[in-house]
């Protein structure tokens, strides 16, 4: 009996410095492995879906106006001051303006992304220096320097491409390029000038080349700060409210305010049909 009880507690003891010892091997291989492979980053933007010519069986490229000045849109607006905030938080257009000036991203003088341009071609348009027609008792002028910043954004320029794939038989909208918009610089501090009617483009960024950077770029979440949003995914998800200003068309692809002119309501009669028009087109293409 006193035998057999010490057989079994010998068993007992062999078992368990076996396991102790699987445990230590396997904690080891765990470790190691974990040191050899390199940590995964899912924190990705969501890559597009391959689509061929062939799946695309109808098209049209528009361009739209995102007012900053709109309530919806505000997240692309603020912070406009940055001392204020932590520096995981910028705007739309100091997130554009500095990957372009670091050369993370390319910068182009139109939409159609063939001609580039350096920080110094932007920087003309953000700076200017005048005269005031004083001067001290040296004989030298007085100058004011004006500088665009980041509330002088009062709007976005997107450029994007609705399609219907017929594959999955459903429209769909893709970002093409994005170009910051303001006033402009050479209108500030004179007088009898409406600054609403001077409101241009200061470069244009093709989006596709830009989604790292707007991904990794956050906006304030006021539901829940702890789970930010990024530009990327408000773009692509077209959380933002805005005005198209005209549709590819044969005439040069002119603006609608070239051929409704004078009426403000009627301009945005005509967005409204061109957008009313895109949506229809979902429906048209499952008649029989």
């Amino acid at each position: 009996m006193i035998r057999n009880f010490a057989v079994i507690f010998l068993a007992i003891l062999v078992t368990g410095f076996l396991n102790a010892q699987s445990n230590t091997l396997n904690a080891k291989t765990v470790a190691q492995m974990n040191e050899e492979r390199p940590a995964l980053d899912n924190d990705r933007p969501i890559p597009y879906g391959y689509i061929d010519d062939r799946d695309v069986l109808w098209s049209k490229v528009v361009w739209e106006f995102i007012d900053l000045n709109q309530k919806i849109n505000l997240p692309y607006y603020f912070p406009t001051d940055t001392t204020s905030v932590s520096s995981d938080r910028r705007s739309l257009w100091h997130t554009l303006y500095n990957a372009v000036k670091q050369g993370e991203i390319g910068a182009y003088d139109s939409d159609l992304f063939i001609t580039t341009v350096t920080e110094a071609d932007i920087e003309k348009k953000l700076f200017n220096t005048r005269g005031t027609g004083k001067f001290n008792d040296e004989g030298e002028e007085y100058m004011d320097t004006y500088v665009v910043e980041t509330e002088d954004i009062t709007g976005v320029m997107i450029k994007g491409i609705w399609y219907f794939d017929k594959r999955q038989g459903e429209l769909k909208y893709r970002l093409l390029g994005i170009a910051p918009m303001g006033a402009d610089v050479l209108t500030q501090g004179k007088k009898n000038i409406n600054d609403e009617g001077f409101v241009k483009e200061f470069f244009w960024v093709f989006y596709p080349a830009a989604r790292e950077i707007l991904h990794e770029a956050k906006v304030f979440n006021p539901k829940n700060s702890m789970q930010p949003i990024s530009f990327d995914h408000l773009l692509n998800a077209r959380r933002f409210s805005s005005v198209i200003v005209k549709e590819e068309n044969i005439y040069n692809n002119r603006k609608i305010e070239d051929y409704v002119r004078g009426n403000s309501l009627f301009q945005l009669l005509e967005a409204d049909r061109i957008k009313e028009s895109i949506r229809n087109r979902e429906m048209d293409m499952w008649s029989y």
